[in-house]
């Protein structure tokens, strides 16, 4: 009997979990700004960080790369929510993030593609995934 309620707790664990969706961003960090980027991020701001949670962010992380001279960055989140363009529209009307955006927007070099359409950052495409 324990078996059974054992098993019937992973399974509606299981599927009351959240659909996750992933996302990964590229684009260029200004070395003359790069020490400053990496300061702001190792004291995040706490109201930005729950901003993210709020719009059904998870597992965000960001990682500087550099290559031939030039410094990148690469993004990765998770996304739990139902309607990912509301949560990013409802995240850029939000004051501490327009402000924290100010700070950290200067720092970064968008790719050709992404400056193209007015965007810092250069969509990824998952190739593969281990889950």
């Amino acid at each position: 009997m324990k078996h059974i309620a054992l098993l019937l707790v992973v399974v509606l664990v299981g599927c009351a979990a959240p659909d996750v969706k992933r996302y990964g961003w590229v684009t260029g960090l200004k070395t003359e700004k790069a020490a400053y980027y990496r300061q702001l991020h190792a004291n995040p701001w706490s109201s930005v960080n729950q901003k993210l949670k709020d719009c059904h962010i998870q597992n965000y992380s960001i990682y500087v790369k550099e290559i031939e001279g030039k410094l990148y960055l690469f993004s990765y989140l998770e996304y739990t929510g139902k309607d990912f363009d509301k949560d990013m529209k409802r995240m850029a009307a939000d004051p501490e993030t327009r402000r924290w955006w100010q700070e950290t927007d200067p720092c970064q070099q968008p790719l050709p593609d992404a400056a193209l359409k007015g965007k810092i950052w250069s969509d990824a495409e998952e190739v593969y995934h281990l889950p």
